[in-house]
């Protein structure tokens, strides 16, 4: 109890820590645009909502979208492409983390070291081909990436799907097991409310 421990680093300040984080969300909800301009903040250091952040370099995998999907969306959140931004869309091919996706991670941070953001758009995508889900299943692929996160010290946020179904628990309502809450540091919900 008397050993002292450093306090929380955050990437945007109040809001989102180094560490391994899930953005949830309904399909449409606008998670990918949430995501983007998120990285275009950390990449230029400007403030998000009025929140300091970590300048620094961000990389965007948007695994579900094309380069030019990506550019039209980028041309409506800023002018200028800014240089600390990184992103690799589906016509990269960065595979699975059974493809050995998380050394490409690592590889891209000794690159970038000056790193602060990674955001997998979406998690479903680098999953591989694995059967039915189940807690241990999901706590170890999202395990992978926590310990790149807490390694490198960096943000890592894995953008999810909701499940169909309610419940009153939001962390109930993440697609797959708890295994998946149980790994993050960090879980956002974006819901309509209905």
């Amino acid at each position: 109890m008397d050993e002292p421990f450093n306090p929380t680093e955050y990437v945007v300040k109040g809001l989102l820590p180094k560490g391994l984080s899930i953005l949830s969300g309904a399909p449409k909800i606008g998670k990918s645009w949430l995501v983007l301009d998120l990285c275009v903040h950390i990449a230029t250091g400007k403030p998000l909502w009025g929140m300091d952040v970590q300048q620094g370099t961000a990389w965007y995998l948007c695994l579900e979208d094309t380069n030019d999907r990506v550019r039209q969306r980028l041309a409506c959140i800023t002018d200028e492409t800014p240089q600390d931004l990184q992103i690799s869309s589906s016509e990269h091919g960065l595979g699975t983390m059974e493809d050995g996706l998380d050394k490409t991670i690592e590889k891209f941070l000794h690159r970038y070291p000056n790193t602060r953001l990674i955001v997998i758009d979406t998690f479903q995508m680098v999953r591989g081909n694995s059967k039915e889900p189940t807690y241990g299943g999901d706590y170890a692929d999202a395990q992978k990436l926590k310990k790149i996160a807490d390694k490198y010290s960096v943000a890592i946020l894995l953008v999810h799907h909701l499940r169909k179904m309610t419940d009153k628990d939001p962390v109930n309502k993440l697609s797959g097991t708890t295994g998946l809450s149980g790994a993050a540091d960090t879980l956002f919900i974006l819901d309509k409310s209905t």
